[in-house]
């Protein structure tokens, strides 16, 4: 039951009719990513997944990691796995080729991402943060550090680390306390403490490079005066070979409810009392800019959280499927049949559906956000490239939210489909829900998310990107309504009422951003969810006109393309209702609270 078998046919699907790859393969930097590529990564991509990481799922939730005096160790098979990883190429797959990638675009790379945190999302945390670093370093980083640096760890030689947390400043990174002392030579010596480090130690590599979020002496208070250094494990000497061991140590890790095999650590940097010296590090960009760097490494990571959810929701549904086709109890309400498998029973083919549709709705918004990734940074139009990048940022907060939140509802309902089995550890139902508790908590809250989505990304602009999303979504409305197919037109109408819902709810925020700011507040997370709710039935509608359209060609894989118009109809039936309720919930604001005390708690 903890066999993982990548949905190669329903990701090729998604990365052809809704990231539209075959148009971005058009773009001179993406031309490499012809049919044949797509279909021989995505394939191996899955053997690999499938046979190499997702064995050792189970083994490294058991084991976790432990800290010795060499440092952090990780699970049994975790170093030759992440060997096989990096020999394969996987890591570099949609990295710059002049570093060593494979230059691929983001709407192929994201399928293979999506197959590794499924297969084993303790082990893809790694390699997913280190894709974010390089991400940073490409923007900010001096021409000699990236000739240091960037092969290596686009390799997956060298692994590499986002620094931002400190005991006493999580969220509020205005709080930050560690320092960075500029040196003769240019360098930094870096003092201080930061927690909750993914992959801060481990053995699969020989040198981590850490990004840290620390204060120059003359800095400003506040999120303007945070700069961003580059400290490395070992130092690297002018040959490219590792010299001494720098002044940046795991102190500790934590025991956590999921994601057991992933060393969650606490790292000291300059640590007089033990190391003394200090960390050597450089600067990365211009000082006091660090926070805005970093949010190059937050996008990156934001995306790949949300991703993390819904893989995890992927796992849980095969798995859930796969015990209710097993698992024979109770007799069928419609034809009599004494004991029959549970997957017979209406109310656990409604669960299933729940969490089917709900995954294909997310891994649409995701993929889709990657395809404009890929148009912003490839478009030889700098307008062009904007309108896209604020569209993909448009969406980052939603694809987090919404695929975070959705990832321990499904797995939560993988446990109910299991019944009384799902309590028990044996059969690992459990671990999804474990390790999907953290998605939303970590790189941002779901109330940061809803936060950014309506400050930063919906009112930069007056709403004009927006509006550009809403004209979208009544374009699929229109299209499903002149479809003339009955299953399409019963989309139509209730994608129409969900967007009026939405855009109703985004004018009264309008209205109140200023006069009611508390109220706004309030209906930030509420309002989220609805754009969720909205966003996931615009591109399920998308994919049914898409299999429409390729029944009508007469497509080999009618079942398959029958399949995809049911699943998008269930959303429409039973989740794009819910849009209506979440505008009224957003409208109330915090009117219930008004004159309210602390007496209220």
């Amino acid at each position: 039951m903890s066999d993982y078998i990548a949905p190669v046919k329903d990701m090729r699907f998604v990365i052809d009719e809704i990231a539209k790859l075959p148009e971005i393969s058009q773009l001179p930097a993406y031309q490499e990513a012809t049919p044949d590529v797509v279909d021989a990564i995505l394939d191996e991509a899955a053997k690999f997944t499938g046979e190499v990481l997702a064995p050792l799922n189970r083994v490294g939730d058991k084991a976790g990691c432990t800290l010795g005096p060499a440092g952090v160790v990780t699970p049994p098979g975790w170093k030759e796995a992440y060997r096989a990883f990096c020999d394969a190429g996987w890591n570099g797959i949609a990295s710059p080729t002049d570093y060593g990638g494979q230059g691929l675009p983001d709407a192929l790379g994201i399928a293979v991402k999506e197959m590794v945190c499924s297969a084993n999302l303790s082990f893809s945390l790694g390699p997913l943060l280190t894709t974010g670093a390089v991400e940073a370093l490409l923007t900010c980083a001096s021409d000699e550090l990236k000739a240091i640096y960037l092969e290596k760890m686009i390799s997956g030689e060298w692994t590499g680390t986002m620094n931002l947390t400190e005991p006493q400043a999580g969220s509020d990174l205005a709080l930050i306390r560690s320092r960075a002392e500029p040196q003769a030579d240019g360098s930094y010596k870096v003092f201080g403490q930061k927690i909750f480090i993914t992959y801060g130690d481990h053995d699969m590599t020989d040198n981590i490079v850490h990004l840290v979020l620390a204060r120059l002496p003359d800095a400003p208070a506040g999120v303007k005066g945070i700069s961003m250094f580059l400290v490395p494990k070992f130092l690297v000497n002018a040959d490219g070979s590792l010299g001494a061991r720098n002044d940046a140590y795991c102190v500790s890790i934590e025991h956590k409810l999921g994601i057991h095999a992933s060393p969650t650590c606490v790292m000291a940097y300059g640590d007089a009392g033990n190391f003394g010296g200090g960390a050597t590090g450089w600067l990365l960009g211009e000082a006091n800019r660090g926070l805005e760097y970093m949010f190059i490494m937050m996008n990156e990571a934001r995306l790949g959280v949300g991703l993390q959810g819904i893989a995890l929701g992927e796992r849980a549904y095969q798995q859930a499927l796969t015990y209710a086709r097993e698992r024979k109890q109770g007799r069928d309400a419609l034809t009599g049949e004494a004991l029959v498998s549970i997957d017979r029973h209406p109310d656990i083919r409604r669960m299933l559906m729940l969490m089917k549709a709900r995954v294909e709705a997310c891994r649409a918004m995701a993929y889709y956000t990657s395809g404009l990734l890929d148009r912003a940074h490839a478009a030889a139009d700098p307008e062009s490239a904007k309108k896209q990048l604020w569209l993909a940022e448009f969406m980052i907060p939603i694809v987090k939210g919404g695929g975070t939140e959705m990832g321990i509802d499904v797995t939560s309902l993988g446990i109910q489909i299991h019944g009384g089995m799902g309590f028990i550890e044996e059969t690992g139902a459990a671990q999804h829900w474990r390790d999907a508790r953290i998605t939303t908590i970590y790189e941002g809250t779901t109330g940061i998310q809803a936060n950014d989505l309506l400050f930063r990304k919906l009112m930069r602009d007056q709403g004009a990107t927006a509006r550009v999303v809403f004209g979208e979504v009544h374009a699929t409305a229109k299209a499903l309504a002149a479809s003339g197919q009955p299953e399409l037109q019963a989309i139509a109408g209730k994608l129409g009422a969900a967007l009026k819902a939405w855009t109703g709810a985004t004018e009264w925020l309008a209205a109140n951003a200023k006069t009611g700011l508390s109220g706004v507040l309030t209906a930030a997370v509420p309002y989220l969810h609805l754009a969720v709710t909205v966003c996931g039935g615009w591109l399920m509608g998308q994919s049914a006109l898409a299999a429409a359209r390729r029944l009508a060609e007469g497509d080999s894989d009618a079942a398959f393309c029958r399949a995809k118009i049911a699943t998008a109809r269930f959303y429409a039936d039973q989740l794009l209702p819910q849009a209506a309720a979440y505008a009224e919930t957003v409208m109330a604001g915090d009117a219930a609270l008004a004159g309210m005390g602390d007496e209220l708690f």
